[in-house]
């Protein structure tokens, strides 16, 4: 028998009033999109099924490139709803902002969800120029360092210039024994395909990876893991929980935001 990981991998049961957490989020990204007006443009489609849809943000002068953010939730929750403030940041430095969703579990497979991204990024990479850089947390920190693999193919990737996988999970193995699998249907195949610190990074990627320094053991462990076998920086927040540790995405000359455009 296998060890069961879950408690590993439980956020909330280590972070202080963890439930009041979703609906702020949601009332912050609510509040930023009225505020924002025709500059952002939402539900914009990439694909035919349901959450085939991104959110686009844009600056108010000339734009200087795309970051995308993707949302985490373990595959298994969330929308592009929820985070339209994290977009703050980037807007101030006049970067546009994507926000892709894409299906999740148990309707889709973690391999079908590395597709509609990297679709959802062609879609804004045309309609937004320049460089693009992508930045995603926890199972969107997966994804967004799933888009600097070398297997990729990307119509974009000759723009995409960063990630900065943020508390990402980089080797999926150790999910196969959580609860959580009983969705995901994570087998060995597709764990060690779809793992970023089992596959090679693109040699002209730049990576950082970002991790709070009062996460989960697991989330040290997974953001050390990729930082070795790629090779590249990792920076640990000094105090961030899971749940804040992307609050600076917000704060244009916060060093998050810095690391990702500069």
């Amino acid at each position: 028998m296998h060890e069961d990981l879950s408690l590993a991998y439980a956020n909330a049961d280590f972070i202080p009033d963890a439930g009041s957490f979703p609906p702020r989020w949601a009332a912050e990204a609510g509040a930023f999109r009225a505020a924002l007006g025709d500059r952002a443009r939402l539900g914009v489609a990439y694909g035919p099924a349901p959450r085939q849809t991104f959110d686009l943000f844009l600056p108010e002068g000339a734009v200087a490139g795309l970051m995308v953010f993707v949302h985490g939730g373990y595959w298994m929750a969330f929308s592009p709803a929820e985070w339209s403030h994290l977009a703050a940041g980037a807007l101030a430095r006049d970067w546009a902002v994507a926000m892709p969703g894409y299906t999740l579990a148990p309707e889709g497979r973690i391999h079908q969800m590395t597709d509609e991204v990297e679709a959802a990024i062609g879609a804004a990479a045309a309609i937004v120029d320049g460089p693009i850089v992508v930045t995603g947390h926890s199972a969107g920190g997966h994804l967004s360092a799933r888009m600097a693999c070398t297997d990729r193919r990307a119509n974009w990737g000759d723009r995409l210039a960063r990630v900065v996988p943020i508390s990402p999970l980089a080797d999926l193995n150790p999910l196969r024994q959580t609860g959580m699998n009983a969705k995901l249907a994570l087998d060995a195949a597709e764990a060690e395909r779809e793992s970023p610190a089992l596959l090679a990074k693109r040699g002209d990627v730049d990576c950082t990876v970002w991790v709070g320094g009062q996460e989960r053991p697991s989330f040290l462990w997974q953001a050390r893991t990729l930082s070795e076998a790629w090779d590249c920086p990792w920076h640990v927040a000094p105090g961030r929980h899971h749940f804040d540790v992307i609050d600076d995405l917000a704060d244009p000359e916060s060093l998050l935001i810095q690391t990702l455009l500069d």
